[in-house]
């Protein structure tokens, strides 16, 4: 684990540079293995995926087989989780100033903006009003005269109590992202065991209902019929991973509080893979023995929880659901967009500058509007994830290949202005890779030969762009000083 002396540290400060974007003094490096173990636990219990599972039955699965998928890709994503952090947590910086090695001062912009700034706002604000809808459930429960407030009073199609439970939910979002990462730490603990109580407690539930063997042998109506079973269990486990191909791309803005590399491997690792484990197990459970119990398929764990007569047993869900959105969207999308805007202007703005920022531009695009057309969303969403994979893929070459491990700081922590690295701040080869490795990966939706690689996109975009740069850049001369 390295660190900068007074002086750089001295050095970089009179550039400009805020005390959220330069590396952490080792005195501030506390975060320990139990740290992110809670961190991620929190992160995999929500609503969207459980969503999504409900769509791998429609692939024809069985549930065992789609248990399989998301157990093996928790692997898959703690191993690029751990990876991509390993810079994070060896010189303490955030992912905007790690970009800097791979694309340049400069280049590290676009992709820096897309992920911190464009795919987190927005995606910041769709789980905001995702969100909101739940505590709008939860409060209809406790006072339905609520529900009728403000009569025929809509703004930009939403009612007022839409727009309150929403600016409510809205809020406690911001106060945890402006919290960052010490807070946050303590809301997962407080988080984690009811985790295990309510989704833990429905799996039972469903068991106990429908029969394990029921569970096991249970298979929508509208199943596809597929021969091509192991292709299909590769496409859920892309599905999976693909999720989190944000959270990867800025894994140094958390493990840039490492105590050190292997404190924050054995934590995500473990958190992540026992997390999915249970979900593995509870979601399957849950979704297959509430359509066998229910008599209609049940893809939400919303409508499953009003089912229930018990008024505590339904609060409780929900508010542990709700928890679990907050904790998802603070680590996915607004402590990356604080830090990422921040890095744009370091003079003048700050983390926190950062977070009020993105909060307000998630409130302008008024997210309940671009939720009417799930379509788009989802394209939007698709393109973004297969536009990062691409990034992972250099970022990592770069890093373990290229500089085998190796970061020369006084080249990232610049005067604004001096761009004498790569050319004029622009890392071209890593643009050209990036560039070739989204339009293999995306290009199936346009080109249909290609159509079987856009439904694998993010190991795609990834292991190509991956092998690609390593390639190109082992032919090159490299100074790691310059970074030429």
């Amino acid at each position: 684990m390295e660190s900068i002396s007074n002086k750089q540290r001295e050095i970089y400060q009179r550039l400009g540079y805020h005390e959220d974007l330069l590396p952490k003094e080792a005195d501030k490096k506390t975060w320990k293995g139990i740290n992110y173990f809670t961190l991620w636990m929190g992160s995999v219990h929500n609503v969207p995926n459980y969503v999504a599972v409900g769509g791998f039955f429609i692939l024809g699965l069985s549930t065992l087989s789609i248990m399989a998928a998301i157990i093996l890709s928790a692997f898959i994503i703690a191993f690029v989780m751990v990876m991509n952090g390993v810079a994070g947590s060896k010189y303490g910086i955030p992912f905007a100033m790690i970009l800097r090695a791979s694309y340049g001062v400069r280049g590290a912009l676009f992709p820096g903006i897309l992920r911190g700034c464009v795919a987190a706002i927005m995606w910041f604000g769709l789980q905001c009003y995702a969100g909101s809808l739940a505590f709008l459930i939860l409060i209809g429960k406790l006072w339905p005269q609520f529900l009728t407030l403000g009569g025929d009073f809509n703004l930009l199609g939403i009612g007022l109590p839409g727009l309150i439970a929403f600016l409510i939910f809205w809020a406690v979002n911001v106060a945890i992202g402006l919290g960052g990462g010490s807070i946050l730490n303590k809301f997962t603990a407080i988080l984690n065991p009811c985790i295990y109580v309510v989704f833990g407690g429905m799996a039972i539930w469903a068991i106990s209902i429908a029969g394990l063997d029921n569970i096991i042998a249970y298979v929508p109506a509208n199943a596809i019929t597929t021969n091509n079973g192991g292709f299909m269990f590769l496409v859920v486990i892309n599905a999976v991973v693909a999720v989190w191909a944000a959270p990867a791309v800025s894994a140094s803005d958390f493990t840039q509080n490492a105590s050190s590399f292997r404190q924050q491997a054995w934590g995500q690792t473990l958190g992540l893979v026992v997390g999915y484990l249970l979900f593995a197990v509870a979601s399957v459970s849950i979704l297959a023995g509430a359509s066998i119990h229910y008599g209609v398929d049940t893809w939400n764990v919303l409508d499953i929880v009003q089912k229930w007569d018990s008024i505590f047993a339904s609060v409780f869900a929900v508010l542990v659901i709700l928890m679990t959105t907050i904790s998802t969207n603070a680590t996915g999308n607004i402590i990356p967009a604080g830090y990422q805007i921040a890095a744009i202007a370091p003079k003048k703005l700050t983390y926190k500058n950062g977070v009020v920022i993105a909060s307000i531009i998630s409130l302008i695009i008024c997210p309940w509007k671009l939720m009417e057309n799930q379509e788009s969303i989802y394209l939007f969403l698709d393109v973004i994830g297969g536009i990062l994979g691409p990034v992972i893929g250099v970022m990592m070459a770069h890093y373990f290949i290229v500089m085998r491990s190796e970061i020369d700081l006084d080249t990232l922590y610049i005067e604004p202005g001096n761009y004498k690295y790569y050319d004029n701040g622009f890392n071209s080869v890593a643009f050209i890779v990036t560039l070739f490795a989204v339009l293999l990966s995306l290009g199936g939706k346009f080109i249909e030969i290609l159509e079987p690689l856009s439904r694998v996109s993010w190991f795609v975009g990834v292991i190509s762009a991956f092998c690609l740069y390593a390639l190109l850049k082992s032919r090159t001369v490299v100074n790691r000083q310059e970074y030429t």
